[in-house]
C-alpha cells in the first residue's frame, strides 16, 4: 500500500469478495466539476465496482464533497494522501484497487451510463488485452457538446501510432490490472505525460484496443495545464518516445531511475533543443486548436499571442503562419478588424504560398507531424 494513505472508512473484510473493476480518481481543487464526475459514475449501468478516490492536497470544498458521497454509497472509498505529483496520487490510488481491471477516471469528466459494461464486456472477451479505451465526447466548462473524437481502434493501429502520439483518452480507460502491476504503473517523472508512458509500456506485453463506442464526455476548460506544465508535457512525451525506442532495440531504459524530465536530460538522450523547440510549439499550437474547438476563444487567443511572443527560431515556418491566421480569426471573433486583418498581412508576407492554403491542409500537415491527443485536464493539468 501506498505510504501516509488516510482511509476515511472502515475497510474490514476488504478482498473477501473483490469487485471486477476498481475505477480509481484523483482529486486536487476540482470542486466544480466533482460532484458532477462522481455521480456519473454511480449511476453506471455496470455494478461490480469499488468506486476509489484520493484526495492529494485540495484547499477547496472536494474533500467534504467526497465525504458527503462516501457516506451514501458504500462503494464509495475515500483516502488521502499528503499533497504530490499527479503519478504519484494516480499510483496510490490504484495501489488500492482490488479489481481484475482499473478504470481511470477523472474528476471534471462524465463517464456515459454504458462505459464501464462495454468496455468490462470487451476485456472479458479478450483476454489478450491490457488496455481498452474508447471514443470521447468533447464538452466545455458548462456541459455543451462540441463534438465527437474517437482513436485508432485496432492492436495495429494503435502501435503504428503508439511512437508518434498517444491513440488513447486517458480518463477513458479500463486496465487490467496484472497488466498494469507487470509494467510497475506510473513513472512521476513523466507527468503530466505520465499517462503516455504508461500505455506505451504495458503495449509492449499486450494487445490494445479502443472502442468506436463513446464512453466519456471529455471536458475541455480553462482551468488546465499552465504554460510550464505544457512544456513538461512536452518533454514527458519525448522521453516517453526515447524510453520505448530503446526498450525496442533491446537496450536498457535509460529513464528508469529518472527523478526528473528536463530540457538538458533530453538533449543528453539525443533529443536536441531545435528539436524539443518544434514539439513544444506543436503541442501548443494543438492545445490552441482545442481551446477554439470548445469556443474559448479568448483563451485561445492569449495563448496564440503568448506563443508568438516567445522564441521561435526553430519553429516551422508554416506552423508560425498557421498561428498567425488563428489569431486573425480570434481577434475577428472580438470584433477587432483592424487588427484581425494586420495580423493576417503578417501570416501573408511571412510565406505567402503557405498563408494562401486552405486551413484543412495546413491541419492535415499537423496532424501527420504531430497528432497528440490533449490530456486530462483534471488535478494539476
Amino acid at each position: 500500500m501506498f505510504p501516509n494513505i488516510r482511509t476515511h472508512q472502515d475497510d474490514g473484510g476488504k478482498g473477501l469478495n473483490s469487485p471486477l473493476v476498481s475505477v480509481t480518481m484523483v482529486v486536487c481543487n476540482v470542486e466544480r466539476f466533482l460532484a458532477e464526475s462522481i455521480e456519473s459514475i454511480l449511476r453506471q449501468t455496470f455494478a461490480d465496482f469499488e468506486f476509489i478516490i484520493v484526495d492529494f492536497g485540495s484547499t477547496d470544498r472536494s474533500k467534504s464533497i467526497i465525504s458527503s458521497y462516501a457516506a451514501k454509497d458504500s462503494r464509495v472509498k475515500f483516502h488521502e494522501i499528503p499533497h504530490c505529483g499527479l503519478g504519484d496520487a494516480r499510483n496510490a490510488s490504484c495501489s488500492l484497487a482490488q479489481g481484475k481491471y482499473i478504470a481511470v477516471m477523472d474528476a471534471d469528466d462524465i463517464a456515459l451510463p454504458d462505459r464501464l459494461s462495454a468496455e468490462t464486456d470487451f476485456m472479458e472477451k479478450h483476454p489478450d488485452v491490457g488496455v481498452v479505451g474508447g471514443a470521447t465526447e468533447w464538452i466545455d466548462a458548462t456541459g455543451r457538446v462540441w463534438g465527437i473524437h474517437d482513436c485508432p481502434a485496432e492492436d495495429q493501429e494503435i502501435k503504428s501510432a503508439l511512437p508518434v502520439y498517444h491513440p488513447f483518452f486517458h480518463p477513458a480507460l479500463l486496465i487490467r490490472r496484472e497488466a498494469f502491476a507487470l509494467v510497475g504503473g506510473y513513472r512521476s517523472a513523466f507527468a503530466p505525460a505520465e499517462d503516455y508512458d504508461l500505455t506505451m509500456r504495458i503495449s509492449q506485453h499486450y494487445r490494445c484496443a479502443n472502442l468506436k463506442q463513446v464512453v466519456l464526455q471529455y471536458r475541455i476548460h480553462t482551468y488546465q495545464l499552465s504554460q510550464k506544465q505544457r512544456s513538461q508535457q512536452t518533454f514527458g512525451k519525448l522521453a516517453a518516445q526515447v524510453s520505448a525506442l530503446s526498450r525496442r532495440n533491446g537496450n536498457p531504459d535509460p529513464l528508469n531511475d529518472v527523478v526528473e524530465i528536463t530540457s538538458a536530460l533530453l538533449a543528453q538522450l539525443g533529443v536536441t533543443y531545435a528539436k524539443q523547440q518544434q514539439e513544444v510549439a506543436l503541442d501548443r499550437h494543438q492545445w490552441i486548436r482545442n481551446r477554439i474547438a470548445v469556443g474559448e476563444y479568448s483563451v485561445a487567443l492569449d495563448a496564440a499571442l503568448e506563443m508568438l511572443q516567445s522564441d521561435l527560431e526553430h519553429v516551422e515556418r508554416w506552423l508560425i503562419v498557421d498561428l498567425r491566421l488563428l489569431a486573425a480569426r480570434l481577434y475577428w471573433k472580438r470584433h477587432k478588424f483592424v487588427r484581425s486583418c494586420v495580423t493576417a498581412a503578417h501570416a501573408f508576407m511571412l510565406r505567402p504560398i503557405i498563408a494562401g492554403r486552405p486551413a484543412k491542409q495546413l491541419l492535415r500537415r499537423f496532424q501527420l507531424q504531430n497528432h497528440l491527443q490533449p490530456t486530462s485536464p483534471g488535478e494539476g493539468l
